[in-house]
């Protein structure tokens, strides 16, 4: 038996499967945190006041001997003390400086109330809206007041005099930051805000009522004590007297100082504090032991901080300003040091405990392993890195292996961005730092929380090429999450390491479409970087690899480009000088759906462009609105056909004018027509009448000459040789058409008209031209309003009425104002205004006609985008424009911007969607934990299971039973057009005219659903697709449409896709409609009916392959495939069963003709296995050929009226269904097993005349429909 991975069935492919498929298109929902700072502050101003008076212990304070005595480092009793205080106060600035070299410090040493004031205010004064630090020392006078006063001195040093807090908040002002070193400084901290709030209250009493103003902002400032209230700096003499500050300053030598008092060494024992003074290294050097140290502890501190802290407290402390970022890295060491003292220090705004985290421990290790080589580097051998960082790397690998976003965070993240910095490590980094992005865009948020984005940025100055695919992915990563960081890009030049990858052929073709992504981004709605890429020649670029075989980076090369020119002048003309347009024209027929909708969007983008309207500008926009009408109208895919419509409403706002006067002949005649009352034949696809036919009015082309600048003949008819008429839109030629244009369909033909549809040629010279061209895009979007996706339908319908309403709201408006005029003679040369004439029927007047223009002003005929206000009244004026605007609009910045859009879709931003999505994962691979998976598994060996009952289904037809035993009997509302059995579940599916219901094995009616057919037609077809896995259901009706639905069974099914597999059948009830057959294995569709192709589907590229001509003038009744070759079967309704060979070309594909039958032929089955083709016709012989001969070597006769005709797949039986009212099934040697007249539980009721039957795939199951509505199970087996 197989293994469950063996089964067939994981061989087989799924169809409209794609994501394009399974997802709404729209732009993805990702909730970007706000990683950027509001506002970047700086600490630009310090003062730094030491209260020391050395010598002179203060009076609260009772110090033990010996006691703690350094202050930064220095022993104030070795030298005399004001110099000794001169020294502290200078080592103290160069501490801070190390932290920030640019600051302007300020000492005062022991000072006077006086003092204090003068220096604050000068310091908030000179740093205007920067922070300012206050760092207090009071080692030397009293503890601070419970009334919040803290002590300077008086001028002769003979008192202590008490400073309000109260006072010093007004001097410092906001934004700023106190450090307070002094015993009981908790006081000071609480006292503060105390303060802050007194502040707001008297604020607000003395200007509350001034608008306008805001409270001053002391609650929000920083505050960093030593410890709480009631608590004293320790004493402890190995200890520095400053402790606080010497960890806030010097946190590298201080933690030295400190493991080594801990005598907590492992690895060496004999470490004097002495030696802790001569570790060699510069901090800021991170090759020497010293500046490896002082890097550990930044990266150590700040996971600590980023894992413990809320996100927005630590973007305010860690990352807006780098003083204050140190200042707090270092206080978390404070805390840990100084707790071990009894001492807990405090901050304003507080942080939770971090002592106690498990970092610390690899902190201490590496202080450990740092010491252990202290002696043997001091003596002068070479010093080993610390293993820190490639240890956190694999630590965090290891968190990958697993990562998810229901996990905590990894801890190592704030590691990974330090190491960035490092060469050594830099391309792991980057290669971990791309897994973890991957993982979703919240991955991408905690990166960018974490502060990765400046170093990911100054990345790119690298030249190293190992960092380009890492590079390029992270940047894919991060845009797709938040497009914001193309500001920061073209700011820093960014865009030319994204342009160099592009262009690099050495490149994979995946890294150029993150590449292609990038550059998207950075042109998406800005307008710097479009100028940025210009410049950088993106548009050659992009261009010269539109041919690449690689199908997303087609995609996104159209896209960027889009982008680029999308409502930029200067791009749009560099594009077309490139011939872009042109190149752009190949991928309307590429295999991949997303690449022609990017095309089409690209397309759309040129049109939307607001360019100067010159002769050149109408060429190129003629040339790509006839090109996307004439080719992308049929296209197979509903995501196309959608970009189609917002494209081709760009052009109908270009020319708006001469669309308006378009819309309104249409409706004139459609309503005299309606009038008239005359029949016309429907074509599908244009409803109601949408051939091109020439405009046989006289009057309706005398009114639209009025309107339009054109000559006599634009719309008359006449035929201008080698013009292209599109094809999947125009009907076949009618009696009503004397004559057609000659057909054009390739783009290389529409090319040589002299560019795309003419470049280079003037339209005003081609009358029948334009007048094709605007009703060529008219006529398309009223034939996408009768489009059988929903969607597609609301949106070409939303344009043709909003341009129906501005026609009839013209005509109206003139003809209100008409009877003000009195009728004029025809217009003369001078440009007077002239009036209809009373030929015309009174009801539709056009009071206004233009002179024709001089031959100089031709091609400014139709510039409606830079002559034509959209808010003027319709053909209030026409194309002409006095001198002065005319002389202004000289430059193309000056031309009218685009209007707004009408309709919209969000295809590009679900495009984008794609790099939010792991994409490291290979695509073969699949999760077999997964509960998708092992659901699919189950389907699998389910499936086999009936695969092997179905053996057991063979042995009762050798045993003689016979198929009549009916198991269910139950009546629809309407008759059923067509019925089909799943293969693997108990379920029948039976159409009616313009809906489906669902039927259970009891006969049970489990639900019914509208197809959504238009009026007047019925469904002909019915497949199951995916039937071994999560089935689909398609639906096929006699206007030639396809519908594919999915939870077809559910009130919220879902429209998979939906498309016109036959443009221009005739829809006739006495005709076969539409024929279509399925081939899984393929995923090909083949359909026919009522025309005379046979048309092959590849529902993976969701567009036509072939069109097979079937070489009869009868309709095509029905389809078989031979679902493994290319052999394919057509019975006709004059009689004849045709063979097909896909694999020739379309006029020789055609490689057999089966003559036998003298009537209409019900159905052929073509069965490999045997290689024979079976065929019946309605007067109820059934033939049976052999592959290759041309005569039947077995006839069976079943009777006559044979309406439908079933084969079983599987087994050697057939069944016929006739008007004489029963069902016959025969073996294939014509022995009957099965002969059924009456319904079972409907006492003597006949069968009704049938109207469709199907066997069921694997079971020895026949189901019946009859007009009389009743639908019938029949089967070997009794009913239960």
């Amino acid at each position: 038996e197989d293994e469950p991975s063996d089964l067939p069935d994981w061989k087989v492919p799924l169809a409209l499967s794609e994501p394009r498929h399974t997802e709404k298109i729209l732009a993805q929902s990702i909730s970007t945190q706000t990683w950027r700072m509001k506002e970047r502050m700086k600490t630009v101003s310090v003062a730094l006041v030491m209260c020391l008076n050395i010598g002179v212990d203060p009076p609260d304070v009772v110090k033990t001997q010996p006691c703690a005595r350094l202050e930064c480092w220095i022993d104030p009793l070795q030298s005399p003390p004001q110099k000794a205080l001169e020294a502290i106060g200078a080592a103290l600035q160069k501490q801070y400086e190390r932290w920030q070299s640019r600051a302007r410090y300020k000492l005062s040493l022991d000072p006077t109330v006086e003092e204090v004031k003068k220096l604050c205010t000068s310091l908030r004064r000179n740093s205007k809206e920067d922070r300012v630090l206050f760092h207090y020392n009071g080692h030397g006078v009293p503890k601070p007041t419970g009334n919040g006063e803290i002590w300077v001195f008086n001028r002769s040093y003979t008192q202590y005099i008490p400073l309000s807090m109260y006072d010093l908040q007004q001097w410092m002002g906001a934004p700023s930051i106190y450090v307070y070193d002094c015993s009981a400084a908790g006081l000071i901290l609480e006292s503060f805000n105390k303060f802050a709030v007194q502040h707001e209250r008297e604020f607000e009493i003395s200007l509350g009522s001034v608008k306008g103003q805001s409270p001053p902002g002391y609650r929000h400032c920083i505050q960093l004590a030593a410890c709480r209230q009631n608590q004293v700096l320790p004493m402890n003499p190995d200890l520095p007297a400053d402790l606080f500050t010497t960890c806030l300053t010097t946190p590298v030598q201080m933690a030295l100082r400190w493991f080594v008092l801990q005598n907590s060494s492992r690895l060496v024992q004999e470490i004097t504090l002495e030696q802790l003074d001569r570790v060699p290294g510069q901090l800021h050097d991170r090759r020497t032991m010293l500046g490896e140290l002082n890097w550990i502890f930044t990266a150590i501190t700040d996971t600590i901080a980023w894992n413990v802290l809320p996100r927005a407290l630590f973007q305010k402390l860690f990352r807006q300003d780098l003083l204050v970022a140190s200042l707090f890295r270092n206080f978390l060491l404070a805390e840990r040091i100084m707790r071990v003292y009894n001492c807990q220090p405090v901050s304003q705004p507080a942080l939770p405990p971090t002592f106690r985290h498990p970092m610390w421990a690899a902190w201490d290790l590496a202080l450990d392993q740092c010491l252990a080589q202290l002696a043997q580097v001091q003596a002068g051998h070479p010093f080993r890195h610390s293993p820190f960082f490639a240890e956190q790397l694999t630590a965090f690998q290891v968190w990958l292996s697993i990562g998810s976003e229901r996990l905590s965070p990894p801890e190592q993240l704030p590691i990974v961005l330090q190491v960035l910095l490092s060469q050594i490590h830099r391309l792991r980094a980057l290669d971990l730092l791309g897994r973890f992005l991957d993982l979703g865009p919240w991955a991408v948020n905690l990166a960018l929380s974490v502060g990765i984005f400046p170093y990911i940025l100054k990345l790119l100055q690298s030249c190293a090429r190992e960092l380009r695919p890492l590079l390029v992915f992270i940047w894919a990563k991060i845009l797709a999450v938040d497009m914001s960081c193309q500001v920061d890009l073209v700011r820093d030049n960014g865009h030319r390491y994204f342009l160099s990858v592009l262009s690099d052929p050495y490149m994979p073709a995946e890294h150029r479409t993150m590449a292609a992504f990038v550059m998207s981004c950075i042109v998406c709605g800005h307008p710097s970087g479009q100028e940025a890429a210009l410049k950088g020649n993106v548009i050659a670029l992009c261009t010269e690899q539109l041919q690449d075989g690689h199908a997303r980076l087609r995609q996104w090369l159209a896209v960027c480009l889009g982008r680029t020119w999308h409502g930029y002048s200067a791009a749009r003309w560099c594009g077309i000088r490139d011939s872009a347009h042109e190149k752009l024209y190949s991928l309307l027929a590429d295999p991949v759906p997303e690449v022609r909708a990017a095309a089409v969007f690209a397309l759309g983008t040129i049109l939307n462009c607001p360019a100067k309207r010159t002769d050149h500008a109408d060429t190129i926009d003629h040339g790509i609105g006839m090109n996307l009408a004439s080719t992308m109208a049929g296209d197979g895919s509903p995501l196309v056909r959608k970009e189609l419509v917002v494209s081709l409403q760009w052009l109908l706002f270009v020319f708006e004018n001469q669309f308006i006067a378009v819309a309104y002949q249409y409706f004139e005649e459609e309503s005299t027509k309606a009038e008239v009352a005359q029949p016309a034949p429907k074509h599908f696809l244009n409803p109601p009448d949408l051939t091109l036919s020439p405009m046989k009015r006289v009057a309706s082309r005398e009114r639209l000459n009025r309107l339009l600048p054109i000559p006599t003949n634009i719309l008359s008819g006449t035929v201008v040789e080698g013009f292209p008429e599109p094809a999947p839109v125009v009907a076949p030629a009618s009696p009503a058409q004397p004559e057609r244009m000659r057909r054009v369909s390739s783009s290389t033909s529409i090319s040589s008209l002299g560019g795309p549809l003419g470049v280079g040629t003037s339209f005003g010279g081609s009358a029948l031209g334009l007048g094709c061209i605007y009703n060529q895009v008219w006529r398309t979007l009223v034939s996408l309003g009768s489009d059988p996706h929903p969607q597609v339908a609301s949106m070409a319908k939303t344009l043709v009425q909003a341009f129906k309403a501005k026609a009839l709201s013209s005509f109206d408006s003139k003809k209100s104002r008409r009877n003000s005029f009195s009728h004029s003679e025809p217009s003369s040369p001078s440009g007077k205004v002239s009036y209809l004439t009373e030929d015309s029927p009174p009801n539709h007047h056009i009071n206004m006609v233009r002179p024709p223009l001089p031959p100089a002003m031709r091609g400014q005929q139709y510039q409606h985008a830079a002559h034509f206000i959209r808010t003027r009244k319709i053909f209030d004026r026409g194309p002409d424009v006095p001198a002065s605007v005319a002389e202004d609009d000289t430059d193309d910045q000056q031309s009218v911007k685009a209007a707004p859009p009408l309709v919209h879709t969000g295809f590009v931003d679900w495009c984008s969607s794609y790099f939010t999505r792991p994409l490291l994962k290979n695509p073969g691979e699949q999760d077999t934990e997964s509960s998708s998976y092992q659901q699919r598994e189950w389907r699998y060996l389910r499936n086999r299971k009936a695969r092997i009952r179905a053996r057991n289904e063979r042995r009762k037809i050798e045993e003689g039973a016979r198929l009549e035993e009916q198991q269910f009997c139950s009546s629809s509302t309407t008759p059923p057009m067509c019925l089909v059995f799943h293969p693997y579940e108990a379920e029948l599916c039976i159409a009616d005219r313009d809906s489906y219901s669902l039927w259970d094995e009891h006969g049970t009616l489990q639900s019914t659903h509208s197809n959504d057919n238009l009026p007047q037609t019925r469904i002909t077809a019915l497949h199951y697709l995916n039937a071994h896995d999560m089935p689909l259901l398609l639906t096929g009706s006699d206007d030639g449409a396809v519908r594919v639905w999915r939870n077809y069974s559910s009130s919220s099914r879902d429209l998979v896709t939906a498309f016109q597999a036959l443009g221009d059948t005739a829809s006739t009830t006495k005709g076969a409609g539409m024929v279509l057959d399925w081939d899984q294995e393929s995923t090909t569709l083949i359909a026919s009916g009522d025309v005379r192709v046979i048309r092959i589907w590849d529902t993976e590229q969701e567009r036509k392959i072939l069109d097979m001509p079937t070489g009869t003038d009868s309709p095509i009744t029905s389809l078989s495939t031979d679902h493994e070759g290319s052999l394919l079967v057509a019975g006709c309704g004059d009689g004849t069963v045709r063979v097909y060979d896909r694999r020739l070309p379309p006029s020789d594909c055609r490689i057999m003709t089966l003559r036998g039958h003298s009537s209409w032929v019900v159905n052929v089955h073509l069965e490999v296995r045997d290689r024979r083709i079976i065929s019946g016709s309605v007067s109820g012989d059934v033939r049976f050929w052999e592959l290759g001969q041309t005569t039947s070597h077995r006839t069976v006769k079943t009777g006559t009226d044979v309406t439908a005709m079933a084969v079983h797949p599987a087994f050697d039986i057939f069944a016929c269904g006739s008007a004489n009212q029963q069902i016959s099934v025969f073996n294939d040697e014509g022995q009957s097993i099965g002969h059924i007249k009456h319904h079972d539980w409907f006492i003597g009721q006949r069968v009704g005349s049938v109207a469709c039957l199907a066997f069921h795939p694997l079971k020895m199951c026949l189901a019946s429909g009859s007009t009389d509505t009743i639908v019938s199970v029949y089967s070997t087996d009794k009913r239960h």
